[in-house]
């Protein structure tokens, strides 16, 4: 809101530039929807009912974003990217760093 209230020629600029950007997003959008909608036609000629089948479906459903949670040492959730890598590794760390002790006594 602060960019239309003070019509300075570098916040012009910065909402020029997103306004650019956010069409040519869009524009990109269109091109891939096309695509896809092209490549769905040629598997429904082809009889590719399984490719059709999963365009379809990923057309009906969308796109999710994806939600990656875990449990740290603790119990507590962990949904930073940074604290999972560190979970993942620690555990695969106490994975595969088993050290057995083999007590044999010789006689």
């Amino acid at each position: 809101m602060q960019r239309l209230q003070d019509p300075d020629h570098s916040n012009v600029d910065n909402l020029n530039n997103v306004r650019r950007e956010a069409s040519r997003n869009f524009k990109n959008k269109k091109e891939y929807l096309k695509a896809k909608t092209d490549e769905l036609e040629t598997s429904s000629n082809i009889n590719n009912i399984k490719h059709l089948h999963k365009g379809i479906d990923y057309f009906k459903r969308g796109s999710r974003p994806r939600t990656n949670i875990v449990k740290d040492e603790k119990g507590d959730m962990a949904t930073n990217s940074h604290s999972i890598l560190v979970r993942c590794r620690n555990h695969s760390s106490q994975l595969l760093n088993v050290h057995v002790v083999n007590d044999h006594r010789q006689t």
